[in-house]
């Protein structure tokens, strides 16, 4: 299976500057997951913005989107659970 690029948005990787050093390592190790497997069981694919996906790392969410034909995992947002959908 080929490994997916993982790129981020300006405000994504802002976000994650912002967050506690511990949770950034999680979201790293979650981000390095994806380039493997963009798709894992516990994504959600968002109903309210098309062709978005949600997965969870604690109390934070990362939204992103799948680029197929380009390998390319691409980060939207990164937010606590409380404020991401806003």
């Amino acid at each position: 299976m080929p490994v997916y690029q993982v790129e981020l948005s300006h405000a994504a990787e802002k976000a994650i500057h912002g967050i506690e050093r511990k949770m950034q390592v999680r979201i790293a190790r979650r981000l390095r997951q994806l380039a493997e497997n963009p798709r894992p069981h516990d994504a959600k694919k968002l109903q309210e913005e098309q062709g978005v996906y949600r997965v969870r790392e604690g109390d934070y969410r990362i939204l992103y989107e799948i680029f197929d034909k380009r390998l390319l995992v691409y980060l939207l947002r990164v937010g606590h659970r409380r404020e991401i959908y806003r």
